[in-house]
């Protein structure tokens, strides 16, 4: 499952943006202790899937999920350093920053001015400080630790955390990093907030929001240099009025969403600004029982993706019987991709594709 946190500082919308994004109409926060974050689970829409099911009227449609987090509090100066121990924040994917861009005199700026630009970067300025709180804490403990005694694990986890220092102190998030291998999955055990991916979410005013171009509002705030930098990049929503029309009827919501120019719903417009910046894709398992969606990365081997499933399954991958989505709707039945040779037998090393229908083959 994709894992997103929600940032933001006050009076942007976050709030609204989570309940949107989770269907979370209550206002639970207030049960949540200090520090502890409020998870809501987000459904994938996903055409494909609806025609999967349409076409094996199974007992069970699952779609795919992403989790979002919240915290009630907002980032403040110097508060992001409390995020490196919230555990939902840690274990993020990607994380979402809630961006105010919308005016209301009923709801005054922190700041005292909507300024995009400049709060996507305070941002980033915050994360960068929590970051390097944890590289100094890091270093210390290592030099502790080569004193006692050299390993050749600890030298090369030090050269890292000194290459994370000198980036963060250069004011740069980790994320601009180009790490491979070992020392990319070292990165990734620190769970640094500045590695993550980061979405913008330009919230905005509804007068704004007609079309529903992205590109075009994130020009006109003024962060085109800021999505200029790696791993980052920017959705426009309006967090209040796409909240109400997704309270309304499926053909009313359609049809509000037309007068506004939009093809699709906020919601579904940040899942797939997620996926798209984090480079995930669905496969899908398919039959009587269930018709499923299954979220993973691109470039998941099979052997990899069939532990999504679950692990007994990676564990006796035998083969994976493969079809694309597309050959099975035009052919009608996984039979009659058989009969036309569209059925494949592949190894635990075969790349699984976006849209994918996959029976794992497994011993028990």
């Amino acid at each position: 499952m994709l894992r997103a946190a929600l940032i933001g500082f006050g009076q942007t919308g976050k709030t609204t943006l989570f309940q949107l994004m989770t269907s979370a109409r209550e206002a639970t926060r207030a049960a949540h202790g200090k520090g502890e974050a409020t998870i809501g689970i987000s459904k994938v829409p996903d055409p494909r899937l609806d025609r999967l099911t349409a076409m094996y009227n199974p007992r069970k449609r699952v779609p795919a999920t992403i989790e979002f987090s919240d915290l009630a509090t907002p980032v403040r100066a110097g508060s992001a350093q409390a995020l490196v121990d919230v555990a939902a924040y840690k274990n993020a994917d990607a994380l979402v920053h809630v961006l105010r861009a919308f005016t209301d005199p009923a709801v005054p700026h922190p700041s005292g001015s909507v300024d995009p630009a400049r709060d996507a970067q305070a941002m980033e300025d915050e994360l960068i400080l929590a970051d390097l709180g944890v590289a100094e804490r890091r270093l210390e403990r290592l030099e502790k630790d080569l004193k006692k005694g050299k390993s050749a694990e600890l030298e090369r986890e030090r050269d890292v955390v000194t290459l994370c220092r000198a980036t963060l102190e250069d004011g740069r998030p980790l994320r601009s990093l180009d790490l491979q291998g070992d020392d990319l999955k070292r990165l990734r055990g620190f769970q640094f907030l500045s590695a993550k991916p980061l979405l913008i979410v330009l919230n905005l005013d509804e007068e704004s929001l007609a079309g529903g171009d992205s590109i075009r509002a994130a020009d006109a705030a003024g962060l085109k240099p800021f999505l200029s930098r790696a791993a980052t990049a920017a959705v426009a929503v309006c967090a209040k009025i796409e909240l109400e029309i997704a309270q309304l009827e499926p053909a009313d919501a359609a049809a509000f969403l037309s007068d506004l120019g939009l093809k699709e719903s906020g919601l579904d417009r940040v899942i797939r600004a997620s996926y798209e910046l984090l480079g995930y894709i669905s496969f899908f398992t398919v039959g009587e029982d269930e018709c499923r969606a299954w979220s993973i990365a691109r470039g998941w081997p099979a052997q990899m993706a069939a532990g999504e499933i679950h692990s007994d399954i990676a564990r006796g991958f035998i083969r994976a019987e493969v079809v694309g989505y597309e050959p099975l709707i035009a052919r009608g039945s996984m039979a009659a991709c058989r009969e036309h040779g569209e059925v494949r037998l592949e190894g635990k090393e075969y790349l699984v594709l976006d849209g994918d229908i996959v029976n794992f083959r497994f011993a028990t």
